[in-house]
């Protein structure tokens, strides 16, 4: 009789027990497991955080989510409005890739998150489980408290069990080859991908799809929290940047890839496309993929050479990289004519004919200064040049 009323009490006590604050999210293979929770991080409570195990190991401790908002942070005192699972398992066909058709298979977990306080604003989290890794991003629905908004940063973090080894660069097409630093030593504005080794046959990767319209994601250590880092909102040369926007929005995507090797990362990196928005132009048959090569010395010789050395090797492009048109970060350089300082070099129409009469493209390098002030009168000048 005993063992029947304390099997009874548990029933009543389960059925009268608020729903337990974890969501767990696993990916179509079952190896990745992200667990959504709330956590009190220092002096704050009810914070939304997320956790991700592959095969069982251990990828990042409890992380912080949030977004601190011009208007009030939306950063804890949460609870959950609702949560919604979808999946999907299908392929898609990009215009140029290294691999066609694409997977694209995931399990989905949004949770509507609400404040528990006023002035009762919410915030969506939406996790995407793939078998390559995980993917998350924020949306701020529309609201009658919350239209205009400013996001001055994130509260996103990357929490990992220790003082990792990690692959550290600071600037776009850095060289990672002796960029191999432990996590402690990692400095504000790292670049994405930023790789990370937890173990001999356990690596991730931190990175970010679907940048539209938003500052990109760089990363720096998080303040007094040891093997952490956060995405920091970055506009230019470490300055952080601000986001602005009227609701609804969604940010980008926050991607952490996972897998046994560094090799099986790179292997999975049609993740990145996958997650970005589709082909907006119906018609992509002007579009002629190939392979380019950069010509730095930006001379008449040295551009014919790139295009010899295409001829050979079955390259279709070259490319007249910045500075053929004067300092790409001076406003008063013009795209429409070659640098006069290197004119007597440069003959950029004979370098387009040559290129052109052997089935070679040319391609320029335009700084969004010259685009901004001149995309009217450049690109019907290109095109009337034979630029491809």
């Amino acid at each position: 009789m005993k063992y029947i009323l304390v099997a009874l009490g548990c029933i009543l006590f389960a059925l009268l027990a608020p729903p337990a604050s974890a969501s767990e999210l696993k990916s179509p293979d079952g190896n990745l497991v992200v667990d959504f929770e709330f956590k009190d991080f220092g002096l704050d409570h009810d914070c939304p955080s997320y956790r991700i195990t592959y095969k069982g190991r251990e990828v990042l401790k409890d992380s912080r989510l949030g977004l601190e908002l011009e208007q009030g942070p939306l950063v804890a005192n949460f609870e959950v409005a609702g949560e919604a699972r979808t999946q999907a398992n299908q392929t898609w066909t990009p215009v140029c890739g290294e691999r066609s058709p694409i997977p694209d298979h995931y399990n989905q977990l949004a949770i509507d998150l609400r404040e528990t306080q006023s002035p009762r604003r919410m915030v969506r989290v939406a996790f995407r489980a793939y078998d390559e890794g995980l993917a998350f991003c924020y949306t701020l629905p529309q609201q009658a408290n919350l239209k205009d908004f400013t996001i001055n940063a994130e509260r996103t973090q990357f929490h990992f069990g220790g003082d990792v080894t990690t692959w550290a660069v600071y600037t776009a097409q850095a060289d990672y080859t002796h960029a191999e630093v432990p996590l402690s030593q990692v400095k504000p504005g790292a670049e994405r991908p930023f790789t990370v080794r937890i173990a001999d046959d356990l690596y991730a990767s931190i990175t970010e799809a679907r940048c539209v319209d938003y500052a990109r994601m760089k990363l720096r250590p998080a303040k007094d929290q040891p093997n952490t880092l956060e995405a920091f909102l970055n506009a230019e040369r470490g300055v952080a940047g601000k986001v602005t926007g009227v609701t609804p929005f969604t940010s980008p995507w926050r991607v952490v890839m996972v897998a046994d090797s560094p090799g099986k990362l790179l292997e999975h990196n049609y993740l990145i496309p996958t997650l970005n928005d589709p082909c907006a132009p119906a018609d992509t048959s002007w579009i002629k993929p190939g392979k380019v090569i950069r010509e730095v010395t930006l001379t008449t010789a040295g551009s014919k050479a790139c295009v010899d050395f295409c001829l050979a090797r079955g390259l279709q492009y070259i490319e007249l990289d910045s500075g053929w048109y004067g300092s790409e970060r001076d406003p008063r350089s013009d795209a429409t004519a070659v640098d006069p300082k290197r004119a007597a070099r440069l003959d950029l129409q004979e370098v387009i004919r040559y290129a052109n009469a052997h089935g070679i493209g040319v391609i320029l390098y335009v700084n969004q200064k010259a685009l901004e002030q001149q995309r009217e009168v450049l690109f019907p000048l290109y095109e009337k040049w034979g630029v491809k």
